[in-house]
């Protein structure tokens, strides 16, 4: 019985996950704009991102989700929330408002993560893609007293790049843990071959 209980729960969330994948962003990398701005350059810089994080993060198993390269190293789960956090920051920067660090009552679910995380990601890519000058898009920290602004510079080399190397981090450790990513991903061409 136990053994039916157990094959019956992976099934299920084998279901959900497929659903919930198959509506989220990323699946596969957008068209292509058809001229050079600054804005659509950095609009694919986070298509790309998306791309990655979208497939780094696909199918994953409470044993993936655990797993840590070395003791001291964060599990893939925390590097999640911190990329989640991160892809907040490019979103508020996008949107133009104030970033305020969210505080949950409890963490988020792999799935909110990483459903939340390719939102931000789709929402700050579109409004970028239509910006032709990046001067407005500042990162803006809010504060109690008074709020921090940093120039666009530093989300390209912060969050943005940040967040593609914990891509490759969550994905050497999906590796490791026996559940390699889809070899079909072609991260080039931003296609899946079915």
């Amino acid at each position: 019985m136990k053994i039916i209980l157990t094959l019956l729960t992976i099934v299920l969330s084998m279901s959900v996950t497929a659903q919930d994948s198959e509506s989220l962003p990323y699946h596969q990398i957008p068209v292509q704009p058809d001229s050079y701005t600054a804005g659509t350059v950095v609009s694919r810089m986070i298509d790309g991102l998306g791309f990655r994080f979208y497939w780094a993060t696909e199918g994953l198993t409470p044993n993936d989700l655990d797993f840590k390269l070395k003791e001291d190293a964060r599990p893939i789960l925390d590097v999640m929330s911190h990329v989640y956090s991160m892809s907040a920051i490019i979103r508020d920067a996008a949107l133009q408002v104030p970033h305020i660090r969210e505080t949950f009552k409890k963490p988020l679910s792999y799935m909110d993560l990483r459903r939340l995380t390719l939102q931000n990601y789709k929402i700050a890519s579109d409004i970028f893609k239509k910006a032709d000058h990046l001067e407005s898009f500042n990162i803006v920290f809010k504060g109690s007293d008074s709020n921090r602004v940093v120039p666009f510079w530093n989300a390209i080399n912060g969050p943005i790049e940040d967040s593609v190397w914990h891509c490759g981090q969550i994905a050497t450790s999906r590796r490791n843990s026996g559940n390699p990513i889809n070899p079909k991903i072609n991260h080039f061409t931003g296609t899946v071959s079915e």
